[in-house]
């Protein structure tokens, strides 16, 4: 077993180990997650940050599958966009490399009509 260790100069060019949100992404996902709390629509929500992407898990109940995913996947940036919203059955709703512009999709779902 070849185990090298890098060395020390070099281990800010060594690429994350896993993927994940920045402080000012999840304040733009956690501000619309308060929105539909407030609303009554979501309860619960996750975070996974895994190898290749890092995911946003929004559910009406704790023991349900999510309502939708809001992913991060930087290999796609130069490609697709890196951020997508998708649906519970697995559908891609909105993908794109702005993250408010994805999450815009799921803003038309708050917006009902008053009677």
């Amino acid at each position: 077993m070849n185990y090298q260790v890098p060395p020390q100069g070099n281990l800010h060019h060594l690429p994350p180990q896993q993927v994940a949100f920045h402080r000012t992404e999840l304040s733009v996902i956690l501000s619309l997650y308060g929105r539909f709390v407030a609303a009554g629509e979501w309860r619960d929500y996750g975070i996974s940050c895994l190898k290749e992407v890092a995911v946003f898990s929004v559910f009406r109940r704790t023991a349900e599958n999510p309502l939708y995913r809001i992913e991060k996947r930087p290999r796609l940036r130069d490609k697709q966009g890196m951020y997508a919203v998708v649906g519970m059955d697995g559908q891609i709703m909105r993908r794109g490399h702005d993250l408010r512009t994805v999450l815009r999709v799921l803003e038309r779902k708050l917006i009902r009509a008053v009677e």
